[in-house]
């Protein structure tokens, strides 16, 4: 059992009010918020030893490097990666995608297929567009049904002798889903498939253990996991990340330049170029042990809870519709209520103190196929409350009687 009042101490934003009301917060699948403990390894990093990393002899920068690649190595242990170079620090879920994506463009050729889902993000689809226009590649598509779940059979017959990559989310941000990715990895790999996996949404909730899901590529960000934003992982098997060439040119990421030659670093350096956020990092790591410290297995049951709760209750509202009914899924609600905009809902949720999404969630593919324009996504972490869900539906339908 979580003690939640407790937690909830530990970030202060919750502690404040929005438009003359207590901050009810149920936006985290756009980003969570952050603990003072993760706050307090930002002000220290800055306060006591703000320095560039790997490249100094004195003492700030050496305190530094070792706290960077302790974080590294949090990482590594967290998603039980097989090497500490096989974690490379990233800008984002984005950033680690994009990367793929290039470093791909020179081993793709006219008329090899690659496979996304329709559950994607706008980040796990338009790089692999963009893969496809410089190689001449085929982007295939894993349909969904009205329940939001993926279509394996379907996927079954995708699979072929000229499928090279398949990229597919963990968890859905837009409806919760939760994807069968062992199942999605073991078919591709039987075709000789590699595998990326955008876990933005699934690190907040589950602890995915990259060994084994036998997963090539699996990205993520800090800022969806109690972390700061602008920083985030790729993990990359030894061998592919070996067979890719480098994403950026510049420092760090050499061995020798010349005006010859440059010949690159090895693993991970030869995808971080350039200085990196080295507070965010460090603060990555800190976030880590923040959740680890919780516990994954208590944060999912309690979060469990609250979708069950938080999804009773919504369905007692005359004509609103949930979005999103699989059967594994995470707490993530997208719902409509009749013709209403989910604008309009949003932002009398938001003169009420609630914050919510609205809008396509970057997963506009998604709301073509149901026919609408968006949805309101209330969306929970560990911090949330029963009694925060219970002030959202008595304010919804405030809302709805006012739009109505």
């Amino acid at each position: 059992m979580l003690d939640i009042q407790n937690i909830r101490k530990d970030f202060p934003i919750l502690q404040r009010e929005v438009n003359g009301k207590p901050l009810i917060y149920f936006d985290n699948a756009a980003t969570s918020q952050t603990p003072q403990q993760v706050i307090d390894v930002i002000v220290d990093y800055y306060s006591n030893y703000n320095a560039n990393i790997h490249r100094g002899v004195h003492s700030l920068s050496q305190e530094a490097t070792d706290a960077y690649e302790q974080a590294r190595l949090k990482i590594q242990k967290h998603f039980n990666a097989k090497h500490s170079h096989e974690i490379i620090f990233t800008a984002g879920t984005t950033h680690g995608i994009n990367l793929i994506a290039n470093g791909f463009s020179s081993l793709l050729k006219k008329g090899d297929e690659i496979i996304v889902s329709a559950l994607e993000h706008h980040s796990n689809i338009v790089p692999w567009q963009m893969l496809c226009e410089r190689t001449g590649a085929i982007l295939k598509v894993i349909p969904m049904n009205e329940n939001g779940e993926l279509i394996m059979s379907a996927y079954d017959a995708l699979l072929n002798e000229n499928t090279k990559l398949v990229f597919v989310n963990h968890i859905s941000n837009a409806l919760g889903t939760i994807n069968p990715i062992e199942y999605i990895i073991k078919k591709a790999h039987a075709v000789g498939a590699a595998v990326l996996v955008d876990g933005a949404q699934s690190c907040p909730h589950i602890k995915p253990d990259v060994q084994a899901l036998d997963v090539d590529f699996y990205v993520c960000s800090a800022h969806k996991m109690c972390g700061p934003t602008g920083v985030g992982m790729l993990y990359g098997k030894e061998a592919w990340l070996n067979k890719l060439p480098p994403y950026q040119g510049g420092g760090e990421m050499i061995a020798e330049v010349s005006f010859e030659k440059t010949t690159y670093a090895g693993l991970p350096h030869k995808f971080e170029a350039g200085t990196p956020n080295i507070c965010g990092g460090i603060a990555f790591g800190a976030a880590l042990d923040y959740m680890n410290a919780i516990g994954f297995d208590a944060i999912a049951t309690y979060e469990n809870e609250l979708l069950d709760y938080g999804t009773s209750e919504l369905q007692k509202i005359e004509g609103l519709k949930i979005y999103g009914t699989a059967k594994e899924k995470t707490s993530v609600i997208s719902f409509n209520v009749g013709t209403i905009h989910p604008y309009d809902i949003g932002t009398i949720l938001d003169k009420m103190g609630i914050a919510v999404r609205t809008g396509h969630h970057c997963a506009q593919p998604i709301m073509d196929f149901y026919k609408i324009p968006g949805t309101v996504r209330a969306s929970f972490m560990f911090y949330n409350t029963k009694e925060e869900i219970d002030a959202f539906i008595t304010a919804l339908k405030k809302a709805i009687m006012m739009l109505s």
